[in-house]
Formats: C-alpha cells, structure tokens, sequence
C-alpha cells in the first residue's frame, strides 16, 4: 500500500492524509512481524508520506539514544550511532521533551555530526520526541535534502506517529521502562528542594501527587463515530464541573477570582480546542490520544512563547486537557476526588486554579509546583486561600515520592523531603518562633509609629487586589500607598470595561474606610505584557523593562487612559482622589497623563456628576532621568514616589529578572543611597511627600538605611507592616542619620556589614 506525501496542504486533506498514515501503522502494529521489522517499516513509510528522504527512530538504550532503525541514513549505522541524553539535536529532543523544526540542521547549536550515518547532504531536519509515562523513550526524526521548515500538518503527523511508536514500544519491550521512568529505587535520605517563592508561608505535610499521570494505551480509533460520542460528552460533564465550581466558590461575587475563573470557564467553552480534537479524532486516533496530541501542540506553543502572563494562559487550558483527558479515561482519583486524609502538601508540575479549589482547605497546607510562575492564576487563588507555595522545583518526581513528609519554606524558597529528626525539630522550633513573632507584630496593629527623637513615620502598605484590602485594618497600616490597578486587567481574560473598573475602585475605597489610597494608572507591558493588547509594531522587544510600558504604553493608548481616568474620577465621588503615573521620564509626560484626566473631569462636571472633594496628582521615580529635571516637577506635583524596583535596575543596568543578576547589585549601596538621599532633599525642600515603595522599605536593614537618608514614608507588603513598626519605634533619627552621613562621605568595603554590626549593637533589628 502506497501513501501520498503529506506537504502543503488543506485542512481536510490533511486530516484524510493523516488517518491514512494511521492507518498503514496500526497495519504494520497488527502483522506478525518482530519489532525490529515493524520499525523498518515504520521509517519507509513516514519518509514516503513526508516526502523525506530520510526518516529515523532513535530509541533509549543503556542510557543512550541509539540508532535502531533509518530510511535514507547508512544502514551500518544502526545500532552503531549511539548518542548521549542532551548530545545533538536528537539528544537535545530527548532532553527537553520537545520538538525541533529546523530549515538548515548544521545551524542549530546543538547540531552534531556523525559520519558513519552519511548524514552530511541533508539540511532540513524535524524531530519528535516519544513519550512513555512522562519520560522520553527515544526520538523520531525526518531529514530533507533541500533546506525547508516541516508544515505544521507534518509535526502533527510526526507526533502522532511518536504516539504509535510508544505503544509499539512498550509492548515490545525494547527499553528500560525502569530505566526510561528516571526512578530512583532507594529514596531514603533527606532531600532539598529549591525553587521560587510565589506564596510566603510555612507549612508542613506528606507529599501528595495532584494526579497520576494517565497512560494511554490504544492509539488507533476502531470506530470515529464512537470516539466523537466520548469526547462530547466528556466536554459537557468537564463543562458542567467548571460551571459548578465557579457558583461554589468560597470568594464571595465580584473578585478578582471570579474574573479568573470567568477566563477559565471561557477556555473550557473554546469552540477552536474542541474542533482540533474532533480533527484529531477524523485522522483516526482515539478519543484519549487525539485530546495528548492536541495537548502536546498547546506545550510546544508554551515552550515558544516569551510572553508570561500568555504562557500562563496556556497552562490554564492544559489543566483543562488534564481534566478533560481524565474525565474521557474514566480514570478519575485525583487526589482532590480521593479526599486528603491528613495534612497535605500538594505536588503538580502545574495546576490551574479550578483544581485547586476543589481541595480540602482544612488539610492542604501547601503546594510546591515544577513550573508556576508570579503572575499565574493559581497563585493569585492560592494567596486568597492563604496557601503557601513554592514554583519552579525541577525532577520533583524522581525525588519525592507518594506519601513522604515535606517541610515547607516558602519564606527562603525551599523544602525538604523525609526531612532528618534535627531538620525537623529546627523547623517546628522556627515555626514556633514565626507564631510568636506574629502574635507579638499583631499587638503592633494599634501602635503608632513614632521614633524616639519624636517623629511620625508614616507605614503604608502595598494591594492589588480587592482581597488585599482587609490587610489595611489588620496590621493598622496608615493607608494604601500603592494600589496596583493593573491586577485587575492581568487576571481578566478581556480589558475590563469601565462598570468593572469603577466597581472595584469603589470597593476599593470602601474598603479603605476613609484611610487614602494612592491609585497608580496601569503599568503594563514589560514583563506584564497582555495577550489582548499587543504592541502594534512586529516582533518582541529586546529589553521589555526599558520599553513599551506603563505611561509610555497608556499615553499611546489614550482611550485606555481615559476609561481608567473616569473609572477612578466615578468612584471617588465625594472622596479625595490620589493618582499616580508610573514610568516618568521627563515633565512633559506627567503633564500629558494630567491632562488626559482633567478632560474627563470636566466632561463629568458637564453631564453634572457627583466630582471627587480633591485630585491629587503624583508621580513614580523609577527613571534616574527625570532626577535631573525633578526641580521642573515638583512644583506640579501633590506627593512623589520612588519606586526602588525598576530605579535599582535602571541604575545598575541590570535586569533583575535575570537571575546571573538578581543578587549582585545590593539595595545597601552608596550609589543607590546617594541616588535616594538627593532626592529626599530635593522633596523636602519643596515640601512635597515623599514615599518609597517597593520591597526595599519592608526590609529592616534596608528601611533603616532610608530613614538614615531621609525618608519618612514607607509603602510596603503588609507582612512587613509590623517589623518595620518596631523597627521605628527603636531608632533615634538623628544618630542613624549622622551615622549614614560618615557612611556615605566615606563607604566601608561592605556597607551591609557596616550597618549590620552597627544595629545589632543598638538592639535595632527585631529577633
């Protein structure tokens, strides 16, 4: 039987090329014929019908990727060309579990050539890797004389014919299961596990797998129809499920949550997943298969994409696979569905926020994830939940198994694994002391902040979000000095109108019960890019931090600014308005925003609306530029915030989101407390408050140093509310002043040190 090259094509010829594929491999899956024939076959006819001159199947072997079958390579290769797990492009699929697509082979990095394969006239090359039980078993590869980048509809084809192979593999045992599974047979000892903090906390618990990973054993459909009927229905229970977990949420209506769970239920009701399935299913692989090969393009799509709030989209619609490819299984015991029987700390390589919701909160203490990210919807349900919870912890299965106890410290990024009898005393002994430092902060919540030389400093906390709020009365904090409005448009899966906008301020305010709240205007763009708005120009930029972002993006898209504009004026009708502008650079800018808010005040006052009592206007110092022209400013402005995040960044050149970076340049630095001190003066002189906002102000040590340079107001995470109270209540403001003074004229070799022993001595620093 021959079969057509599958090129260039339409999208129902494709499907009809593809089902006859599968078909001609559940054939050759079907005949008598050892393992090695089948495979010989199997490379004949993918290169036939991808036109390719070569096609080859790499397979584990003793730790290695072998050559065990080629169409177009030298024949005295197999089972000679032998390959290390990362060597080559072929290892290098193997290692990354993903798919490479190449026009010129010998151009990629990682490209190694072997002679003995008679490889070196080829130039296109396409590989993918072939999966058992989440691990790599080998690689199918095509090559092409002529330099030229697979279709789309040729990668599916590959992948699909990577399913086959899997089964075929597995039950002819040509490698390892144990081997290929990356098992280790004696988890005996303890094990540190390091990742990134997306949560804070404490907790303690036996590790407890979200989900068993579902194997899937029949590839090739006997009957369409059937396999369509299992997929519909498993899309309207998956449906229903989503509908039901929305209502029952335990958040109350018109959260931040809602909207997250709204964007959720919008991808569960994706016209455009459920048609690629179903297109799947026509080329003839089973309901189960065809929902993997659709998840596996959703995966090379989110190893493609840089943008992380648009990766953290796509994680949400794999969760929706998983759940999806369960419910069609009928293999339904995740561990929410079982019921956690004691305290829990939950394992996933990601989760979506719908399956976190429907656990116990009584006995899940915490989660540690392989991937997860800041800005991703799990986080911001788990921060509601009170949940700590650790990201970016790699090969978590090959070192934590079922039912092993974990200590986690979200705090310093890490947990443990069967953890010694000393490790676990230490940490019993620290979260013991973590609920005395509490309880002792908490009888902070009525105290003002004074020092002992008589002077107020003002301590206020930094929100985002609607559930943010409660914090203002619970650590008595002195307002809000920095509300994030762009949470709002992050977790939404469309821009939020302007009922929604002014809804949430108003909430907001209400909240606040007559405490101020300094509202900054959107920053997005940079590292908090939307998917639904894009920057018109093509490609991605080189350095986001320094481009289309904040005021930058929001002058440029003035109706984006004007809906916020009237959101914010609307709901703080009869209240005092403060507003902020991120992302200054020059004078000109902070006058534009103003404008673009002036105008719609006077169009409320025209249609005779309730205005705010008073707008104050401020502005963010992030950029060092607007340093030398802040004697231009100040005279406009209400109140000035410097903003130490991006300022410490900018005047480094240093990207802190990269980690070769991240820990280099200290926030105790001449260079930035000079910078900060100037700045100060400047303020004060013109009697403008002055605010630091930002993670710096919440650290003792650091804060500290700012009240040594001059700064009186403090915007902080609300964790740091207290620390910082008793921090104050300490300091004589003359002495640390004089002292920063000496320091600063003339800096130690570390200033850290310097201050450190210098605090100590005082008592300053809380224990």
């Amino acid at each position: 039987m021959t079969t057509a090259p599958l090129g260039p094509t339409s999208n129902s010829s494709a499907v009809a090329a593809a089902r006859t594929i599968l078909t001609r491999l559940h054939e050759v899956m079907a005949s008598r014929s050892h393992a090695q024939a089948k495979l010989n076959t199997v490379v004949e006819v993918i290169g036939a019908s991808l036109d390719s001159e070569v096609c080859s199947i790499y397979l584990l072997r003793e730790g290695m990727l072998e050559l065990f079958a080629t169409r177009g390579l030298a024949q005295e290769a197999v089972h000679v060309t032998r390959m290390a797990i990362g060597e080559g492009l072929v290892g290098t699929i193997a290692s990354r579990v993903e798919t490479l697509n190449l026009a010129e082979a010998t151009a990629h990095p990682d490209f190694s050539y072997r002679p003995e394969t008679g490889e070196d006239k080829f130039h296109s090359f396409a590989g993918v890797p072939i999966v058992r039980r989440e691990r790599c078993v080998g690689v199918v590869c095509v090559q092409h004389v002529d330099p030229r980048r697979y279709e789309e509809v040729e990668i599916e084809a590959l992948q699909t014919v990577a399913m086959v192979l899997s089964e075929l593999i597995a039950n002819a045992d040509l490698v390892d299961e144990e081997e290929a599974a990356g098992i280790a047979a004696a988890l005996t000892g303890p094990e540190q596990l390091r990742g990134l903090t997306l949560v804070k906390g404490l907790a303690s618990g036996v590790a407890v797998y979200h989900q068993p990973r579902i194997t899937i054993e029949h590839i090739v459909a006997e009957d369409t129809e059937a396999e369509r009927q299992r997929v519909y229905l498993a899309f309207d229970k998956m449906r229903e499920q989503i509908d039901r977990m929305a209502s029952q949420a335990e958040f109350g209506s018109g959260g931040e949550h809602e909207e997250v769970l709204e964007t959720y239920r919008m991808f569960a009701y994706d016209e455009g997943w459920s048609r690629r399935i179903n297109e799947a299913i026509d080329s003839g692989l089973t309901a189960e298969a065809a929902i993997e090969r659709v998840q596996q393009r959703t995966r090379m799509r989110m190893r493609q994409i840089d943008d992380p709030l648009l990766a953290d989209r796509m994680h949400d619609l794999e969760d929706l696979a998983n759940r999806l490819l369960r419910i069609v299984s009928g293999q339904l015991g995740t561990a929410a569905s079982a019921g956690l029987r004691q305290d829990a700390i939950l394992i996933a390589r990601n989760l979506g926020p719908a399956e976190l919701l429907e656990y116990d909160k009584r006995r899940l203490k915490g989660v540690i994830l392989e991937e997860g990210s800041l800005t991703a919807h799990v986080v911001i349900v788990a921060r509601a939940m009170g949940i700590p919870v650790l990201g970016r912890v790699k090969s978590l299965r090959g070192k934590v198994r079922e039912g092993d106890p974990i200590l986690l410290d979200a705090d310093q990024a890490l947990a443990f694994a069967r953890p010694t009898r000393d490790m676990m005393i230490g940490f019993d002994e620290r979260y013991a002391k973590n609920r005395e430092k509490q309880a002792k902060y908490a009888a902070l919540r009525d105290v003002v902040p004074i020092t002992l030389d008589g002077e107020r400093i003002a301590v206020n906390i930094n929100a985002g979000l609607r559930e943010d709020m409660p914090n203002l009365q619970l650590t008595g904090a002195d307002g809000v000095g920095l509300y994030r409005t762009e949470f709002q448009f992050l977790v939404s899966a469309t821009l939020p109108n302007r009922e929604r906008q002014t809804r949430l301020y108003r909430e907001v305010l209400e909240s606040a019960a007559g405490k101020p709240v300094v509202f900054r205007t959107v920053d997005i763009g940079g590292d908090k890019s939307l998917p639904y708005l894009r920057h018109d120009e093509d490609g991605e930029e080189e350095n986001p931090a320094m481009g289309w972002r904040a005021l930058r993006l929001a002058l440029e898209r003035d109706s984006l600014l004007k809906v916020q504009a009237r959101a914010l004026l609307e709901a703080s009708a009869g209240r005092v308005l403060q507003v902020m502008f991120p992302m200054i650079s020059e004078p000109w800018e902070f006058d534009a925003a103003r404008a673009v808010f002036e105008g719609q005040l006077a169009h409320l006052r025209k249609l005779g609306k309730t205005l705010p009592e008073a707008v104050k206007y401020g502005a963010m110092l992030e950029v060092p530029a607007l340093a030398e022209v802040l004697d231009l400013l100040l005279p406009r402005l209400s109140f000035l915030s410097i903003g130490t995040n991006d300022l410490t960044q900018f005047l480094f050149a240093a990207d802190r989101s990269n980690p070769k970076l991240a820990e280099r340049y200290d926030w105790l630095s001449p260079a930035i407390l000079r910078f900060v001190r100037r700045i100060a003066a400047q303020g004060h002189a013109h009697n403008v408050p002055m605010t630091v906002c930002g993670e710096m102000g919440g650290r003792q040590l650091e804060a500290l140093a700012l009240l040594g340079v001059g700064i009186r107001r403090l915007s902080i995470t609300p964790a740091g509310v207290a620390p910082i109270k008793d921090l104050v209540r300490r300091v004589n403001l003359a002495e640390i002043s004089a002292a920063m003074d000496g320091w600063l004229a003339h800096p130690p070799v570390s200033l850290r040190e310097e201050m450190t022993a210098w605090a100590a001595q005082r008592g300053l620093i809380g224990d």
